[in-house]
């Protein structure tokens, strides 16, 4: 009997553990690649403990059979990986907006390794990558992060499939919402730039003996990193609201 009441004790504990640890792993600021693994899985067996209890009631009896155990845990796993991917889509904003930004400065081709999307990225996307990390822990977006974790368990019962129809049109939304997202975070230095090559191709109208690249491009540069400190406030107060509207998709607050 001991063995049994055992397992029906911890089997609760290890399917919460699957979807909040398979979210954890993939979700912005907890789960970037700079964070030890340990760190990561101590806090996701904290938080499972505080979660469990809350969300035990709906969740399925031990099944007896393994094929539907396996699907079981299949299921919750997709679920978790739903949700942490579909948050990591949220900071792609940022390195779309940081490529147009390159591009408009003429600084395309200074890149470096970001560990968080595990490719080359521009100069300007890891900035704004590592600033919304920091934003995000000073804002207490985290939190909210937590809460649609655990308000996933409304959304997609325990033993439940999950929808492929909706999963996929949500994951299309997000990735739409990030392009709209980076473009408008890069909106001043592509009206900036439009108006500083506007004048260029005056000037060479006018002097075509003047070597327009090397005039231009010291001031490019220097323009573009001054729109990018301006406009730095707004620029993570939109990523915040866009984070904010898909977060809530998860969550319970309305």
């Amino acid at each position: 009997m001991i063995p049994a009441a055992l397992t029906a004790e911890l089997f609760p504990f290890a399917l919460v553990f699957i979807r909040l640890g398979a979210a954890l792993m993939l979700v912005p600021a907890i789960g970037e690649s700079a964070v030890p693994p340990r760190a990561r899985l101590l806090f996701g067996l904290a938080f499972t403990v505080v979660t469990t209890p809350m969300v035990r009631a709906d969740l399925p009896a031990l099944p007896e059979a393994p094929l539907a155990l396996a699907l079981l845990i299949g299921g919750e796993l997709a679920i978790g990986i739903f949700f942490g991917m579909t948050m990591r889509l949220v900071m792609s904003a940022l390195h779309v907006g940081g490529m147009i930004f390159a591009f408009q400065s003429s600084l395309a081709a200074a890149t470096m390794f970001d560990p968080n999307q595990a490719a080359r990225s521009s100069l300007a996307g890891n900035f704004l990558n590592f600033l919304a990390i920091v934003f995000i822990f000073v804002t207490d977006l985290h939190h909210l992060m937590l809460r649609g974790m655990i308000d996933t368990y409304m959304l997609f019962p325990p033993g439940n499939p999950l929808p492929v129809a909706d999963s996929v049109a949500t994951i299309v939304r997000v990735v739409a919402d990030a392009f709209r997202v980076g473009f408008q975070i890069a909106t001043p230095i592509v009206v900036t730039g439009f108006l500083l090559y506007l004048g260029g191709g005056l000037l060479n109208r006018l002097m075509p003996q003047m070597m327009v690249f090397f005039v231009l491009l010291p001031i490019q540069i220097t323009l573009g990193f001054t729109i990018l400190m301006i406009s730095l406030t707004a620029i993570m107060f939109w990523f915040a609201s866009h984070m904010d509207e898909t977060m809530v998709m998860f969550s319970g607050i309305r």
